[in-house]
């Protein structure tokens, strides 16, 4: 485990603070949340860099080779 110190603006704690309470949050739930956050802040900037590197790629080429990888994966897991 690592430890963080970061700056947040008062406005985004007492939102995110207020969010967690009326969700009934215990001891950890904050740093969960940001775990949460960032890890699908960094899953969607490689989801969107992806989608631009291969914006000029045919959809049928692109296909083809989530075909082959679905398949491969498929034949390694029997």
């Amino acid at each position: 485990m690592s430890r963080w110190t970061v700056v947040i603006p008062e406005k985004t704690n007492r939102m995110v603070r207020t969010h967690l309470a009326l969700r009934g949050s215990k001891k950890g739930d904050l740093s969960k949340f940001v775990d949460q956050a960032v890890r699908q802040s960094l899953f969607l900037e490689t989801v969107d860099g992806m989608k631009s590197r291969n914006a000029e790629t045919p959809a049928d080429l692109i296909e083809a080779a989530i075909d082959e990888a679905v398949a491969w994966a498929r034949e390694t897991r029997s």
